[in-house]
């Protein structure tokens, strides 16, 4: 399965100012700090979430960037859609003749791995971003 730094970043830091955004914009600097996530490579994630209507931003000194939606109504297919993130666990095309190994058939794990991405995408599409905020870290003691 493949999801890169960018999708998880992009929910990280959304998870982060859904935690911040209650007293104003959050600065992207703060959430750097409290990730530990590039500010370079937040700015990259946040013009794609705001192009997306995910994310909305204030200029000045208090600005920074708040939720276009609430927590409630975000889902993470929705980020992991923004940031150009596609969760896959087949190199092929479901509606491909073509194998992913290259051959005239699929391979023979092939349903496998489809039926596995399915329920990955399904999962992805029914948590919300708020599921991440309301939830407290919990330790084993």
């Amino acid at each position: 399965m493949k999801l890169t730094s960018k999708g998880r970043y992009a929910v990280m830091a959304l998870a982060d100012l859904a935690n911040f955004n209650k007293t104003g914009p959050v600065p992207l600097r703060d959430i750097s700090i409290r990730q530990g996530i590039s500010l370079f490579y937040l700015e990259q994630i946040f013009l794609k979430l705001k192009k997306h209507n995910i994310v909305q931003s204030t200029r000045g000194s208090g600005g920074g960037y708040v939720l276009f939606k609430n927590a409630d109504d975000l889902k993470l297919s929705e980020i992991f859609s923004a940031v150009d993130e596609k969760v896959k666990t087949i190199n092929c095309k479901r509606e491909s003749k073509k194998g992913c190994n290259g051959k005239a058939s699929k391979c023979i794990t092939h349903n496998l791995w489809d039926e596995l991405e399915l329920h990955i995408n399904t999962f992805f599409n029914q948590k919300k971003l708020s599921d991440l905020v309301s939830k407290k870290d919990t330790q084993i003691r």
